[in-house]
């Protein structure tokens, strides 16, 4: 009995510390991304804070960086993966979530709106909102960052 107990207690810890190492190797990458962002993001507008960081998939990867510049102003960074270039605008220069939300409640009636986020496309800032429809299909909708404009849809995937 007592080997028993000792066994199961051990398998735990193996699959505990499996399961522990599994989760640091996969969020690796998307750290060491982070980082090389926020390095570029440093050099070219002058960051002093930074508050979000994700990365975009769409026609290719782009990290999107959200955070205060030194005049205190809300910015956003769009650094595409490949060409590394650096598009910045000021957050009050585009539509905010909750106004791209609206763009998207005037021409769609959502079921759930699962994700909204920045991201870029051909040089394009924008938002991508991720959502269902009421017969439970996948729905995507792009709208222009800064003119409010719809730029794509993609529906009942």
């Amino acid at each position: 009995m007592k080997k028993w107990i000792i066994f199961i207690g051990l398998f735990i810890v193996i699959i505990f510390g499996i399961l522990i190492n599994v989760y640091f190797s996969s969020v690796e990458p998307v750290n060491e991304a982070e980082k090389k962002a926020i390095s570029i993001a440093k050099k070219k507008v002058q960051m002093s804070e930074f508050e979000d960081f994700h990365i975009y998939n769409g026609l290719e990867a782009v990290y999107v960086i959200e955070g205060k510049n030194k005049q205190d102003e809300r910015v956003i960074v769009w650094i595409p993966e490949k060409s590394k270039k650096v598009f910045v605008e000021r957050a009050k220069d585009g539509l905010s979530k909750e106004e791209a939300i609206q763009k998207l409640l005037q021409e769609k009636d959502p079921k759930k709106i699962i994700s909204v986020r920045l991201g870029m496309e051909n040089d394009v800032p924008l938002w991508e909102i991720y959502y269902r429809s009421e017969n439970n299909l996948i729905n995507y909708y792009y709208i222009h960052f800064e003119t409010g404009e719809w730029l794509k849809k993609i529906e009942n995937l």
